[in-house]
């Protein structure tokens, strides 16, 4: 199993960053799914953006799990973003349906 390591920040316009790095996974989810709970609960911020610049691998529970933080977002009225996600993760999105769901924009031409 992978190993995940998340970091929250706040940028100067109140917006709430997570920063996550490595696999999302069954073993690292549980992690994040309490970041973002946790960040969305104490700060209430506008807007949420989960960084995924350096996800090196994302499974169902890894989709499972931003799906589950865009509702718990939207029910506070907190908009949620996803940003850089890699090829691989943007494509497993991308075939699911959820990229806007998520608040991915823009298109990439994957072949398929």
């Amino acid at each position: 199993m992978g190993e995940a390591v998340m970091t929250t920040r706040r940028q100067a316009d109140g917006t709430m960053v997570v920063d996550v790095r490595g696999s999302l996974d069954t073993s690292t989810v549980e992690s994040l799914r309490d970041v973002l709970l946790e960040t969305l609960q104490r700060d209430r911020p506008a807007l949420i953006v989960v960084d995924l610049t350096f996800v090196t691998f994302m499974d169902s529970v890894g989709i499972g799990v931003l799906v589950a933080g865009q509702r718990a977002a939207r029910d506070i009225g907190t908009r949620f973003e996803l940003r850089n996600p890699s090829d691989f993760v943007h494509g497993q999105l991308r075939i699911t349906g959820l990229t806007e769901v998520l608040g991915l924009t823009g298109t990439r031409n994957f072949g398929f």
